[in-house]
């Protein structure tokens, strides 16, 4: 009896470590800048960013960072490029959530905007594990400053 007390405790604790971690496993992946953009200009360059699995919406407990952005905009441009610089420094620790405003949204990425988004782009949005706004700004925001924040949060807990 001890011994099949001892195996459900253990099963357990793999069932609660891999639920723990999901959110990490959907999250987005793999993803790269379009080599083809004009930092210099609004041109349609096609797709900023991309990558499998952008489609997801925020993931609890575990710090999210989403961008909120249109191809044409080269301030979307540069935000993309430092979205991608700190997607390769947090892979596997931050949820990365990309929304193009020009193309179709997953129901997780429109509630997202709808709850979020001010009108204005790039938009950066960082929610704590607790799926908290610590950061809801429009507006290019330099990679030091969402670095700090979401060393913060992952120190946190």
């Amino acid at each position: 009896m001890e011994a099949d007390h001892v195996k459900k405790q253990r099963w357990l604790a793999v069932l609660l470590s891999l639920v723990a971690f999901a959110p990490a496993l959907r999250a987005a992946e793999n993803l790269r800048l379009n080599p083809k953009l004009d930092y210099s200009s609004d041109s349609q360059d096609g797709p900023l960013i991309t990558g499998d699995r952008m489609d997801e919406g925020s993931a609890p407990g575990v710090p999210n960072y989403i961008l909120i952005f249109q191809e044409g905009c080269f301030n979307s441009k540069r935000q993309a490029r430092r979205t991608v610089a700190l997607y390769e420094k947090y892979k596997g620790r931050v949820h990365f959530v990309i929304i193009d405003l020009d193309r179709q949204r997953s129901p997780g990425q429109r509630a997202l905007v709808e709850s979020y988004f001010k009108g204005e782009i790039p938009h950066v949005l960082i929610l704590s594990r607790s799926g908290k706004a610590v950061y809801n700004q429009a507006g290019e925001v330099d990679e030091s400053t969402i670095a700090g924040m979401l060393d913060g949060l992952l120190k946190r807990d």
